[in-house]
């Protein structure tokens, strides 16, 4: 995660008031298959299947089955007014849609 990424997802944590984490994954669908998911969950729903990354403090956590997909990826965050948001650089992915919210591996 980028130092631009993890900044925006504590400001948007801190907009909910509680002390939550990332969790970040796959599912089937989109435009090539497959699309990123991810949302802020409660700390207490680390299971003993998901990886946790800290930085800082900030926890991120993915599923093991996800992180065949995952492994690599890069997060990072644009305020651009176009093409601007979170942008996934996925070192699995062999195709990507033009969103780049989804990808094929």
């Amino acid at each position: 995660m980028t130092e631009s990424a993890l900044k925006h997802v504590l400001n948007l944590r801190q907009s909910q008031g509680k002390d939550l984490c990332l969790r970040v994954g796959v599912r089937q669908g989109g435009c090539s298959g497959m699309s990123y998911m991810m949302d802020f969950a409660n700390p207490d729903s680390i299971t003993e299947q998901d990886e946790v990354y800290d930085y800082d403090g900030f926890k991120v956590i993915c599923d093991r089955k996800s992180l065949l997909y995952l492994y690599g990826l890069m997060l990072d965050y644009s305020d651009a007014l176009i093409g601007g948001g979170f942008q996934f650089t996925n070192p699995n992915a062999n195709q990507t849609c033009g969103c780049g919210k989804s990808f094929g591996a």
